[in-house]
């Protein structure tokens, strides 16, 4: 059981339809011969993997991770084949010791996840020396990896629990390639850990009600290791961001965006599990949603589509979503500003102060020009002015499923409708020099 976010089933519904095409028609990139296509030989210092379930390979399409050389932008003759583990590669996530890479495959058949070991660029090996998958029972959009780089805590919605609500978080040990626990939490959508990894916390499908796991705990019969944390303070809970000494969870509540009240952001107090007092996210002219967040410094950057939200001039769309930025020494709203609307689930900072935010499900607008009028096209993609509160929303239509500014680099590569493009964050636009991945990209991860 999802929130009632607006678009989310005609979202999986397009996505079906997307792939199936993919399918026919082996890719869903549309060649450019102006792309810069200098094909890279030998070691790759700086790699980015991008999953790719839809390959081009012998007049069929095949799963896999293809890599770009992120210094120079160009794309690699290696990939990581993924078609014995991982039909249906997309959502990825990288280990703390970047030895190996999470991938999450979801196909009618089944969901699984496999590690990829990073410097082989291969699936990695079992103990029979087999490459093989986690298999889970439900289809997830959030996963973690904890610091000891073997224990990994997936979010299920869907997974059945006897006696109980379906939803749990799957612990997994990648030692020995198996499900090792199944913690119930109703609705399991997604899961935050703390820096230090003492602390989970994971938000479902309940109003007012969030769960905080102790992964020390978890195998013992501690009734601590999973703690339920009910309180008004919470309306909708989606999120959470943890202070850089993990001593305070700020967590987002969705309010109206989800079916309640007031978008807001809550400290929660990790030693006492004491929530404080709801913060609301408005400036006094426009009110914030809280989907996702970022916290820089002393200053939290929060997400969301407030219902009713109106754009200003200058764009064909009806809604627009929001970015709130917020003092947290003060706990003071010091801006809102409105960017492209659809549910918010990607954000991250780039050079120069730019701040990436994606989302799915948006208002897309394709206004071709005609006669003395320039048109519109915009996305799912807003990047926003951290310095000055300037917001460019991207002229790309689609939905926004990855995310990764480069290391030392003014650029941020940016998964959108299937296709990877790179950003220079000292012009929001699109730089000059591009990679084109033949098939259908999906998320994007630096690995080194």
């Amino acid at each position: 059981m999802f929130y009632n976010v607006p678009g989310v089933n005609r979202t999986l519904v397009a996505f079906a339809v997307l792939v199936a095409a993919c399918l026919v028609l082996v890719s869903c990139g549309s060649y450019n011969p102006n792309i810069n296509q200098t094909i890279t030989r030998g070691p790759v210092k700086l790699r980015a993997f991008v999953s790719n379930p839809l390959m081009p390979a012998g007049g069929s399409a095949t799963p896999v991770l293809n890599v770009v050389d992120a210094l120079n932008d160009k794309l690699s003759t290696s990939t990581v084949s993924l078609l014995t583990t991982s039909p249906f590669p997309g959502l990825m996530e990288l280990f703390p010791n970047k030895r190996f890479t999470l991938v999450f495959s979801s196909t009618n058949s089944g969901n699984s996840i496999t590690v990829v070991d990073n410097a082989k660029e291969s699936a990695a090996q079992g103990s029979g020396g087999q490459a093989t998958a986690i298999n889970l029972p439900g289809p997830t959009e959030s996963v973690v990896v904890a610091p000891d780089n073997v224990t990994g805590f997936v979010a299920v919605p869907s997974a059945p629990v006897a006696g109980q609500p379906q939803g749990a978080l799957e612990v997994l040990d990648f030692s020995n390639n198996v499900t090792s626990a199944t913690l119930p939490v109703s609705g399991a959508r997604f899961v935050v850990q703390s820096h230090n990894g003492d602390r989970l916390l994971v938000f479902g499908n309940r109003a007012q009600t969030i769960a905080m796991i102790t992964p020390s705990l978890i195998g013992t019969t501690d009734p601590n290791v999973i703690r339920d944390i009910s309180t008004t303070a919470f309306d909708h809970p989606v999120w959470a961001v943890f202070s850089g000494d993990d001593n305070t969870a700020y967590v987002l509540n969705c309010g109206p965006e989800c079916g309640g009240s007031q978008a807001s952001v809550t400290p929660l107090d990790m030693n006492t599990s004491v929530p404080g007092t709801p913060l609301p996210l408005s400036n006094g002219t426009v009110t914030g949603g809280a989907t996702i967040g970022l916290l820089n410094g002393t200053t939290l950057y929060v997400a969301g589509s407030p219902p009713g939200l109106a754009c200003d001039s200058g764009t064909q769309a009806q809604s627009c979503g929001s970015v709130s930025v917020v003092d947290v020494g003060s706990m003071t709203v010091l801006n809102t500003s409105k960017i492209a609307d659809g549910f918010h689930n990607r954000m991250e900072l780039g050079a120069n102060g730019r701040l990436f935010i994606g989302a799915r499900a948006c208002t897309n607008v394709n206004i071709p020009a005609s006669g003395s009028s320039d048109g519109e096209v915009r996305g799912c993609l807003s990047i926003f002015d951290t310095k000055n509160s300037n917001v460019h929303v991207a002229p790309v239509n689609g939905d926004v499923t990855g995310l990764q500014p480069i290391p030392k680099r003014n650029v941020v590569y940016v998964v959108q409708a299937g296709e990877l493009e790179i950003y220079d964050t000292t012009t929001d636009e699109l730089q000059s020099k591009q990679v084109d991945i033949l098939g259908q990209a999906i998320d994007v991860k630096v690995v080194d």
